[in-house]
């Protein structure tokens, strides 16, 4: 008895594994696609092909919808076009390099050279040690004054 139990586990975990439908199954065709698209569902910032929610919203009937579309001999492009058309740019994982959009692109290089830049000159202003061979000169005192501070000197003590 002891060891069919886990013989009855198992036939367990096989069944629950069987109801998945070839629906939620990712093609190369629908990843190739679903790599471009943002999935929308609010509970992830996954692609539509890399969404593993089970009973996502989005990304399942996206992946249908995309699946038809290739059934029906659309291109790659043109349904990416369709979603975008009817979505927005929002519907991009990635955003075009164009317009505003390229701003989005450079920015990061922009701010990581000026925060390179500031560390630079802060390194350079503040944190140079002085060199010992450039000490200014001891003050040059006149014989008319050193005579006046040494009188002055002597009328404190």
């Amino acid at each position: 008895m002891k060891r069919s139990i886990p013989a009855l586990m198992l036939f367990v975990l096989v069944g629950v594994c069987l109801p998945q439908t070839a629906s939620q199954l990712v093609t190369p065709e629908i990843r190739r696609v679903g790599d471009k698209l943002a999935c929308k569902c609010g509970a992830c910032n996954n692609t539509v092909a890399s969404c593993q929610m089970i009973g996502c919203g989005y990304s399942t009937p996206a992946r249908e919808k995309i699946a038809a579309q290739q059934k029906a001999g659309a291109s790659d492009q043109a349904i990416v076009d369709g979603f975008v058309k009817e979505m927005g740019l929002v519907a991009l994982a990635v955003p075009p390099t164009e317009g505003f959009n390229l701003l989005g692109w450079l920015m990061p290089f922009i701010a990581i050279f000026f925060g390179l830049s500031a560390i630079a000159i802060y390194w350079k202003r503040f944190r140079k040690p002085a060199e010992a061979g450039n000490a200014p000169p001891p003050p040059v005192v006149d014989e008319k004054y050193r005579k006046r501070i040494e009188a002055e000197m002597a009328e404190l003590d």
